[in-house]
């Protein structure tokens, strides 16, 4: 997931009264929010079928999927996986079930897609992400847990920067977000996994799945040619992708990715560029610290500092109905509870912070997982209030008119 060690949560804090970087202001957009349900234990994805059904479909850390219908938490979960979970810290993990993806024929062929955390065999590593394909039963609000096949595996050598993100693009395609191995710097060999073509680790990936095989790779993905790349990746460069998304008028891939020790950044991701990590860290030299070069690295349309917070959660661009405001604006927060969007102007995209009218800031005060999207295009924000993924102190929350 996209939150850091406790330990240096509290550096964090200590370090943002340090800097002098100018805070993001907070626009004119306004919002409310409204509890759909809570309860929850760890609610770190969502995502619903295209079925007609109306249902949301969340994912619980610890290894279940929860489905609410017509604004109800059925009781029996979609599909519990906790037994094929590496082991999960009760006070803080980056690991468990993190994303879900619903085949965009999902009617007709039931088939949804999970990414986990496994344990590994290989004592090289921590454990492995696993992205498994599973068919829903005869009763549609419980998935068959026998149908199961393994599509990708990648071998994490730490427990952090799992990335986990799961979406279909527009092109039938499923994309896979993977963080670069955990531990911090990108410290994998001499250039990083973010920068090494030959890892799956740092990456935004894209397969074809509609296969009987594990998966197929579309002949058309950038490095498809180069026989020393891995013909996976789609685009490269990034640290954490917690959270990425397809804007449904425009197509645009808008990608959340956690920094390291002083910003977080919104990349727009397109097709084999290089999103620069561990190079740069956001806009701003990494390593080396002070002289890097920028030539052929795609910088973030849009960063912040951590006067502003400190994991940078993705979120989608509105293309509701009942918000004409918000129209087009990508809604993003930090898991901190601070929450913003971006609108663009000519080719440039302004940052402000997104003005909640019941607390008259941009402050959730709660930790914000993720996000979530309708069949509407209606917008819903994944919280909790403890770190733990194991208290039943997540919810759900339907960002709803002014």
């Amino acid at each position: 997931m996209n939150f850091k060690y406790l330990y240096f949560i509290i550096f964090l804090f200590i370090f943002c009264e340090c800097t002098n970087a100018p805070k993001v202001p907070v626009g004119k957009a306004q919002i409310k929010i409204k509890q759909v349900v809570g309860g929850l234990t760890g609610s770190v994805s969502m995502d619903c079928p295209k079925d007609g059904s109306g249902r949301l479909f969340i994912c619980e850390q610890t290894g279940q999927i929860k489905i609410i219908k017509a604004g109800l938490l059925l009781a029996t979960p979609f599909i519990n996986i906790n037994t094929l979970l590496d082991e999960i810290n009760k006070n803080y993990s980056e690991k468990g079930l993190l994303g879900l993806a619903f085949h965009p024929d999902y009617k007709n062929n039931g088939k949804f897609y999970i990414y986990y955390g496994a344990a590994d065999s290989n004592k090289k590593f921590d454990h492995k992400s696993i992205i498994a394909e599973y068919k829903v039963s005869a009763n549609p609000d419980e998935a068959d847990v026998t149908s199961g096949r393994v599509v990708m595996e990648i071998q994490q050598p730490e427990s952090n920067h799992n990335g986990g993100q799961l979406a279909f693009g527009p092109d039938g395609y499923l994309y896979i977000g993977s963080g670069d191995g955990g531990g911090a710097n990108d410290e994998h060999g001499s250039i990083g996994n973010g920068q090494n073509l030959q890892s799956l680790l740092g990456k935004i990936l894209r397969i074809d799945v509609n296969t009987d095989s594990a998966y197929k790779v579309p002949t058309d993905n950038p490095f498809i040619a180069d026989k020393t790349v891995k013909p996976e990746i789609w685009a490269y460069g990034v640290r954490n992708p917690w959270r990425f998304s397809f804007d449904r008028i425009t197509g645009l891939l808008f990608c959340a990715d956690v920094g390291q020790n002083q910003w977080e950044e919104v990349d727009i991701i397109e097709k084999g560029k290089n999103y620069g990590w561990r190079i740069m860290e956001a806009k701003h030299c990494f390593n080396p610290e002070r002289l890097c070069n920028t030539q052929n690295l795609e910088l973030p349309i849009a960063e912040y500092n951590h006067s502003d917070g400190i994991c940078v959660t993705g979120g989608y661009v509105y293309n509701g109905k009942k918000m004409p405001s918000l129209q087009g604006k990508y809604i993003f927060a930090d898991w901190t509870g601070k929450l913003f969007y971006l609108e663009r102007a000519a080719n440039n995209w302004t940052l402000k912070g997104l003005m909640i009218t019941d607390k008259q800031d941009n402050d959730f005060k709660e930790n914000i997982n993720s996000f979530g999207e309708d069949a509407a295009g209606e917008l819903y924000l994944l919280t909790q209030k403890s770190t733990g993924p194991f208290e039943k102190s997540g919810s759900v929350y339907a960002i709803v008119n002014e």
